[in-house]
């Protein structure tokens, strides 16, 4: 395990959702999405989050075991045999970015209930002194780097039901806190664009400030 986060992979996903098709994608994705992925075996942890001021509207990331985990028989075995209720929504996501990461840094004291997640096409080693700037802010809880694994997300049966092709990011950074307006404030100031870009060479290709909305742990499925 590393850092604040409950295994060494991490499935990263952004979307947004056709209009008309929120609250049955809620329905879904707390009454049988959410389970059923953390009923695949290596995976810890699901987190959704809702846009405060980012694009697309919703951010979900599961913590595996391992970044094995995202290609392993069992795990792709439900993504080409999609229920007939995931057939029904996952043709109204939009802007779907989906990336398999390795946790390369995490650093903090806990969960917040607030994340700046960072979106940057660039090498992840170059950002690693932002995450130890971050992590000692008082109003930053953890500070987490992830670099995307280099298995390309092959098709599936799931994927070809969206209406794009799904995007992904070489590296994310993802800062967390209790309140809005100071991980803003703090993220902005220590990692802002101008920064990453002199640090690394980049500016990001997406930043914006997400609340937790739904958390479900494999356990409490027990």
């Amino acid at each position: 395990m590393t850092g604040l986060f409950r295994g060494d992979g991490v499935l990263a996903i952004w979307n947004g959702i056709a209009a008309g098709k929120e609250d049955e994608f809620l329905h879904w994705h707390v009454g049988q999405h959410l389970p059923e992925r953390l009923s695949v075996p290596g995976f810890l942890r699901a987190r959704r989050y809702v846009s405060l001021d980012g694009d697309p509207r919703y951010f979900n990331f599961y913590e595996v075991r391992d970044v094995n985990v995202l290609t392993s028989p069992a795990y792709l075995e439900r993504l080409n045999n999609p229920t007939d209720w995931t057939q029904a929504v996952v043709p109204h996501f939009t802007q779907t970015s989906r990336t398999l990461c390795n946790v390369v840094a995490s650093k903090g004291h806990g969960c917040g209930g607030v994340v700046e997640a960072v979106r940057i096409d660039a090498d992840h080693q170059d950002l690693l002194p932002l995450v130890d700037a971050l992590a000692v802010e008082p109003d930053i809880s953890g500070v987490t780097l992830l670099s995307r694994h280099v298995a390309a997300s092959s098709a599936t049966s799931e994927s070809r039901m969206r209406s794009a092709p799904d995007g992904s990011s070489r590296t994310i950074l993802l800062i967390e806190g209790a309140k809005a307006d100071a991980v803003r404030e703090v993220s902005r100031l220590v990692a802002a664009d101008d920064i990453i870009e002199r640090v690394c060479g980049a500016k990001p290709q997406a930043r914006g400030a997400y609340q937790l909305d739904f958390l479900l742990d494999a356990a409490d499925l027990q």
